[in-house]
């Protein structure tokens, strides 16, 4: 390669002959004329010869170093299923003649980010996204996740900037709960007399010790896609969009001083929980949380990695919260679908197994502040259905919302016949299409099926309202 670095050619020229002699050092004769003056070829060796010597010659090889005892040979390479002969072949090959051993124990081989379109990324193409642009606009963080995540063993992935932005609200997500939660810690001792957990904190607490076995699983699996999914759904569905919640009254002071303290506990177990093992994809924000939550080691990279404590495991309170979770969601669909005012408190009634009825009504709370129900009723699953009455099923669990009183029905009627009547027109044009053989025979295949895919989700749109109408005019 004709470059201004790289390893030079050790071969030098005979200024009076052109005698070629290669060694390790500038000759000082010429074995044919005597000569003494040479010059060294001017080209260096391809940049994969410099990377095949890489694992060694960055730790003072020819020398035996420290260095070089401690990291050769390495653990784990991480590389492009594209350099695998360029790069990965020629450094096994270097470390088996100079090291006499390979260099790494272990491959990872990863694929390649590619645009939106799935095109490899390339100057030609003008198609390549410039790291240091996201950063600033984004963060680092926000792009180490993105790739991270988005990685799955032996697939390419497609670089979409709104994944990137959906990672960005990820990361305000975590640091606004951050923020509640420090706000809230006000006098926190962590020695001080709690009251015992409630089902919400036992829920939580066990669930730490599932994700942090899981995750932990996954890594040493190599799966960092799946494992970086994990930690992303229990910090923002379930301790941001559960734990938090269900915690304010007593963090807010609303319940006894033992009562927040443990609140307080929890959740600065959990969060720091959750920042360790978020640590190796955002490592910057989980710094910065960690350094302003209660700690005891000077920095997150360095503090032990979060290990399941079987006591903490508690599959009961974990059945017992999904039941739960599962009802208070099905109330607030059906809430949405009715366009309740958010405001305005309902009865429902619970229908649940033996194992789940007395837990559910014990935390009917949990319904109160996160469902608007005033009064909830917990019977077994062979009892009498509520009638007039909207219904779900969920985990196992039936759900009923009374809807008499909860809406006014004259307006919700008026609303939905306007709706009916825009699906009507839409569902017309689609049809209008599909009948047209000029259409069928000339549109591409995908804009015919684009269309019926249409007209199928209309359909059932439609008959979804009509079930509705029908149900309004028994209240």
């Amino acid at each position: 390669r004709q470059l201004w670095w790289g390893h030079r050619i050790p071969a030098y020229y005979c200024r009076h002959c052109g005698k070629m002699v290669v060694a390790r050092e500038m000759p000082d004769t010429c074995p044919d004329c005597g000569g003494h003056e040479f010059d060294q070829d001017p080209d260096t060796l391809d940049t994969w010869f410099s990377s095949a010597l890489w694992p060694f010659s960055t730790l003072g090889w020819p020398k035996k170093t420290p260095e070089y005892d401690y990291f050769y040979p390495t653990d784990v390479l991480v590389t492009g299923y594209d350099i695998i002969f360029f790069w990965v072949a020629r450094m096994i090959i270097m470390g088996m003649e100079f090291m006499k051993d390979v260099p790494f124990g272990k491959v990872f081989i990863h694929g390649l980010v590619r645009d939106d379109q799935g095109r490899k990324m390339s100057k030609s193409l003008g198609n390549g996204i410039d790291p240091l642009q996201v950063i600033s606009e984004y963060g680092c963080d926000t792009l180490r996740f993105m790739l991270i995540t988005g990685n799955t063993p032996g697939n390419d992935m497609r670089f979409y900037w709104s994944r990137v932005e959906s990672t960005r609200n990820f990361a305000n997500k975590i640091w606004n709960a951050s923020r509640f939660a420090l706000m809230n810690l006000e006098g926190y001792d962590e020695k001080a007399p709690r009251a015992p957990y409630v089902l919400a904190d036992k829920w939580i607490l066990s669930r730490l010790q599932d994700v942090a076995a899981d995750v932990t699983g996954l890594l040493d699996r190599f799966e960092l896609g799946e494992a970086g999914r994990t930690i992303y759904d229990f910090i923002w569905g379930e301790i941001c969009d559960w734990y938090i919640e269900i915690a304010k009254p007593r963090l807010y002071g609303k319940e006894t001083p033992e009562a927040r303290a443990t609140a307080q506990y929890v959740l600065v177990t959990v969060l720091t929980g959750a920042m360790k093992l978020l640590h190796p994809y955002m490592p910057f924000i989980t710094e910065e949380i960690y350094q302003a939550l209660p700690h005891d080691c000077r920095s997150i990279m360095i503090s032990p990695w979060p290990v399941a404590d079987p006591a903490l495991v508690d599959k009961e309170a974990e059945k017992a919260m999904e039941a739960i979770m599962a009802a208070i969601k099905s109330i607030r669909e059906m809430r949405a679908q009715v366009n309740a005012a958010p405001g305005k408190k309902a009865p429902a009634t619970v229908l649940a197994d033996a194992s789940l009825r007395d837990v559910i009504k014990a935390n009917e709370g949990y319904f109160q502040q996160l469902a608007a129900v005033d009064d909830l009723t917990v019977l077994p699953l062979d009892a009498a259905k509520p009638e007039n009455a909207m219904a779900a099923v969920n985990s196992g669990v039936e759900v009923y919302l009374p809807l008499k009183g909860l809406i006014d029905v004259e307006l919700e009627t008026a609303r939905l016949n306007k709706e009916k009547a825009g699906l009507e027109k839409e569902l017309n044009r689609v049809s209008g299409k599909l009948s047209n053989q000029n259409f069928l025979a000339k549109a591409p295949a995908e804009v015919v099926a684009k269309e019926k895919a249409k007209a199928g989700e209309y359909t059932a749109k439609k008959k979804t309202i009509e079930e509705r109408l029908a149900y309004l005019k028994t209240l």
